[in-house]
């Protein structure tokens, strides 16, 4: 039996995942960002060519012309240039997902290859989400099989998940 959100499918082809995510308070966002780009995400190959303009505007806060336009096709509206998610590739993960929150908060996330929609997998999605928050000083974190990233508080509350714990 697999767990899927509602209204959500995987596309034909691609085999499902666990999004792992933790919320990280804006006042703790500058280290957070900087640590899990170091640790999770393949800068070398990052996978989307707007990580650049991500990297000058929100972690050496230098951002140069171009960027903010760039960054704004990331939102889901194309409005709002400081709400939106990047997913990129990870170094030892299925993903690398770093959202900028309407508060000015940080949604990190992982995904985990689960083609199998395995038992065992859902345990590492806990063991993950716990050492995301310890590691990150999060306040809360949700996992789901193919689950979008918040991008607000109410989007975090609503968000239908596998595993929950925490605020956000």
């Amino acid at each position: 039996m697999s767990v899927t959100r509602p209204g959500s499918a995987v596309p034909s082809g691609v085999p499902p995942a666990i999004d792992v995510y933790v919320w990280v308070e804006p006042g703790d966002v500058d280290g957070s960002l900087s640590r899990f780009i170091d640790r999770y995400v393949d800068v070398e190959q990052p996978g989307d060519p707007r990580f650049p303009a991500f990297v000058r505007t929100f972690v050496l806060r230098e951002p140069a012309r171009g960027d903010a336009e760039a960054l704004a096709e990331l939102s889901r509206d194309g409005e709002t240039e400081r709400v939106f998610s990047l997913y990129l590739r990870a170094i030892a993960h299925y993903g690398a997902i770093i959202t900028i929150t309407e508060e000015g908060a940080l949604v990190l996330g992982l995904s985990l290859d689960d083609p199998l929609n395995a038992p065992e997998t859902t345990d590492e999605a806990s063991t993950l989400m716990a050492a995301l928050m310890t590691e990150f000083g999060a306040t809360g974190g949700i996992a789901g099989v193919e689950l979008a990233p918040p991008q607000s508080t109410s989007e975090w509350r609503e968000e239908y998940a596998l595993l929950r714990t925490g605020t956000g």
